[in-house]
């Protein structure tokens, strides 16, 4: 069965919001946002982008491009409440809903159509409901067959649009788009890509692909390869499925290279993983978070594991490979570790004798550091993730 997966996108929600609930801001560029050194902007009204502003844009730069500009602070009480209403609509017509971020979501709607009707009947439906039950708030919504696809269709009408990628015209579909849209690829990848000659998606598609895996490394090839010819097999994963334990940290001040955010990365793992043995359970996936400094860029990649873990090691590596398909030598402010798909500590595994048995070494390793901490009061850590 062909999957038909919905991404529905408001359309610069925060300053939507703002909008509807101050009439003398309508019509008005507005920002929402910090107003610091480091404040940035977390929404722009489409009166403002005719200036060059856009979200994620130092709030400095932004009032420099418009200086009249209506300038906010977020209200993320008011835009919290806006998006409760709107994932209640969606779950009207899809158990399987995945937020993203308050302001936007996937839905898996393959096998609905005898039920509610053709996809854009549905997406109709869905962006009116939207529309009445937040009192004027609009969004876009693209139809696609994976969710790569449909992120990139939610964004080609907006606001107040709809998309639909037809299955059979994937790659044709996204061909002319710049290597930018495609997740995974930044500042430093794009200008490696446009020096062998690739600047729009469909040349990646076509390109040779041991010279893609010389100029960006094989896991970034093998990932944006793929996604060129408009595949993507991660499915939608439902609110109950992505339970999770999280550790993150914001710095004082940024860090950029491997070197530097695996040894960040190794501190949020064992954190991890100590939540995970102290709530006696186990987790399958893993998923790494990077927020870049510059526009506040947020990466997230994750990866299931094929046994269930509680041990550092085991996130941390699963971090490290994810890792290498995101920007890090971008200054960087925030790194996080998360594990999802929580099973119980006794959940059954599959049965391999030499990955068993290192996992069950390094359980040992660290439930004993446990042990010791609690006794002594202390906080015995691995050398590896000390600070200099």
């Amino acid at each position: 069965m062909t999957r038909v997966i919905f991404h529905l996108d408001m359309d610069a929600f925060f300053a939507s919001v703002e909008q509807r609930d101050h009439p003398e801001y309508r019509g008005k560029p507005l920002i929402v946002g910090g107003a610091g050194r480091r404040g940035v902007v977390a929404a722009a009204s489409y009166e403002i982008r005719e200036f060059g502003v856009r979200s994620a844009m130092p709030t400095a730069k932004a009032l420099r491009l418009c200086p009249h500009a209506i300038l906010v602070p977020p209200s993320i009480g008011k835009y919290g409440e806006a998006s409760a209403i709107i994932m209640a609509v969606m779950k009207r017509y899809s158990p399987v809903v995945e937020p993203l971020s308050l302001d936007e979501a996937f839905m898996d709607m393959s096998g609905t159509e005898k039920l509610f009707g053709k996809p854009i009947y549905i997406a109709e439906k869905l962006r009116a409901e939207v529309f009445k039950e937040t009192n004027g708030l609009t969004c876009s919504v693209g139809i696609a067959p994976n969710k790569f696809l449909a992120k990139i269709a939610s964004d080609m009408n907006k606001p107040d649009g709809i998309t639909l990628i037809p299955f059979g015209k994937e790659a044709q579909s996204i061909a002319a788009l710049k290597i930018e849209r495609m997740w995974g690829v930044g500042k430093k990848s794009s200008l490696l890509l446009r020096n062998i000659g690739l600047d729009r998606i469909g040349d990646i598609a076509t390109c040779d692909y041991s010279l893609l895996r010389k100029t960006v490394g094989p896991a970034l090839a093998e990932h944006i390869h793929t996604l060129s010819r408009g595949e993507d097999r991660r499915v939608v994963i439902s609110d109950l499925s992505r339970k999770s334990v999280g550790s993150e940290c914001t710095f004082d001040y940024d860090i950029s290279g491997r070197k530097m955010v695996e040894k960040k990365i190794r501190i949020q793992a064992e954190n991890v993983a100590k939540a995970l043995r102290d709530k006696k359970i186990k987790a399958r996936g893993v998923r790494v978070k990077i927020r870049l400094s510059e526009g506040f860029i947020l990466q997230t990649r994750q990866m299931k594991v094929d046994q269930p873990f509680h041990d550092s090691t085991t996130i941390f590596n699963a971090c490290s490979q994810l890792l290498k398909t995101v920007d890090i030598d971008a200054p960087i402010r925030l790194v996080g570790a998360t594990a999802y798909d929580l099973v119980d500590e006794d959940f059954p595994e599959q049965i391999d004798l030499f990955s068993t048995q290192n996992k069950e070494k390094r359980s040992a390793l660290e439930q004993a550091m446990d042990a010791i901490n609690k006794k002594l009061g202390t906080e015995v850590k691995r050398a590896s993730s000390m600070e200099d």
